[in-house]
């Protein structure tokens, strides 16, 4: 009988007990199972009703006493359907490489591990067991957790789920096993890695990424007008990194800010020979054909793995050397604030990674000990009580703090 139906009607009626079905409970009979129907926000807004079917009317029972207590019925969505759902957010405000390491991390790592899970279901433990098999080093697995961060707190904002529980995974630890110290290149290494490099358009490339500390992309950015060669100044602008589809975008430089880099005389040739011919707004490390010189391209030509090689450095990465310029100028006297505006970190803890002032601390502490044992030793030749006295004068001033004097005047 058409119309709503009522307390009679067999799919409001139990057909295993013959009794009346509780409220928001009903029987499919086509599908054998009891259905729960209820409301929540839409994923576009709005209201929507969502429906589960159960074998028992116990376990329909208590689904439906969970979510009328509060449980979103789009929580029971999985975090695949909810990728496709919010992806497009997420992308809109990032970077275009940001975006694509996001899209890779997803790809490789996260889908693959959770995206069968729905969202009500993902705890804290599941995503750390899953990182747990999540394949690259620190980076990666900061990209898949960053990814899912997002996707997540995506969903806490549109009430699926009650708090997000990527936020309470420890991420990996970015801090290099190896100083980057000992992964900057010494200057006769230096003077080799550029030498093996036939003269032109890449070894003027690479004197730029190893002589001023610029990341390729804002290398490969540069353009002739940015070169003040009277002041000896190059204004770093912007930055060409990859797109999601691989195409070069222009954009900011990593920090948003603009910051000047010096154009040391063992680079002038070479923005010099750069230069030559061209206008203001041209490109000042073009490749061959005036085309845009990338690391990825700059390697192939090079043959960077020969010639690292041939340095003694089978390491070396074409970030190593914005690590060498931050360390010569540690070297050279610079101080932190200084190499931090220069490298455009975002803080100065990241630049005094490549400080060696803590390198010497036990050089400069061992010989104190050593000039103050010795003069002890020379000491013992003479009177007893002016040895006494000749070595606890040394040792005072040297590893043990002087006695505080108060100033005249000055009472307890």
């Amino acid at each position: 009988m058409p119309g709503r139906p009522t307390k009679g009607t067999p799919s409001r009626v139990d057909p295993r007990t013959g009794r009346p079905l509780p409220e928001g409970i009903r029987w499919r009979a086509d599908r054998q199972r009891y259905q729960i129907r209820v409301v929540g926000p839409s994923i576009e807004g709005g209201a929507s009703e969502r429906s589960r079917t159960f074998l028992s009317l116990a376990e329909a029972k208590r689904e439906l006493a969970r979510m009328v207590a509060g449980r979103n019925p789009n929580g029971s969505m999985t975090l695949d359907q909810w990728y496709d759902k919010y992806w497009p957010a997420i992308e809109s405000s990032i970077r275009p490489a940001t975006a694509r390491s996001y899209g890779v991390a997803w790809r490789l790592r996260v889908k693959p591990s959770l995206g069968r899970h729905r969202l009500e279901d993902i705890t804290s433990p599941m995503i750390e067991s899953a990182m747990v098999a999540w394949t690259g080093g620190a980076s990666a697995k900061n990209d898949a957790l960053a990814v899912l961060s997002r996707l997540l707190d995506g969903a806490r904002r549109s009430r699926f789920i009650d708090y997000n529980p990527a936020r309470e995974v420890k991420r990996p630890s970015m801090r290099e096993s190896i100083s980057p110290v000992s992964r900057a290149l010494t200057l006769e290494q230096i003077g080799t890695l550029l030498g093996l490099i036939p003269d032109g358009v890449y070894r003027r490339y690479f004197a730029a990424l190893v002589y001023t500390g610029m990341r390729a992309g804002e290398a490969t950015a540069l353009r002739v007008g940015d070169v003040d060669f009277q002041r000896g100044v190059i204004r770093v602008s912007r930055s060409l990194s990859p797109g999601i589809r691989g195409e070069l975008i222009e954009q900011s430089p990593k920090s948003h800010k603009s910051r000047d880099v010096p154009l040391i005389d063992a680079l002038r040739p070479y923005a010099e020979q750069a230069a030559r011919g061209k206008r203001g707004s041209d490109l000042l490390f073009d490749g061959p054909d005036g085309g845009r010189l990338t690391n990825h391209n700059a390697r192939r030509a090079v043959n960077w793995e020969e010639l690292r090689e041939a340095i003694g450095r089978p390491d070396l990465r074409i970030h190593d050397l914005r690590h060498t310029f931050a360390t010569i100028l540690f070297d050279a006297g610079a101080t932190a604030p200084d190499v931090q505006a220069t490298l455009g970190h975002s803080s100065l803890q990241v630049t005094e990674r490549y400080s060696r002032a803590r390198e010497g601390v036990a050089l400069r502490a061992g010989a104190a000990l050593n000039d103050a044992l010795k003069r002890a030793d020379e000491s013992i030749d003479e009177e007893p009580e002016m040895a006494r006295r000749r070595t606890r004068r040394t040792l005072n001033g040297t590893l043990m703090a002087q006695p505080h004097r108060r100033p005249r005047g000055m009472t307890r």
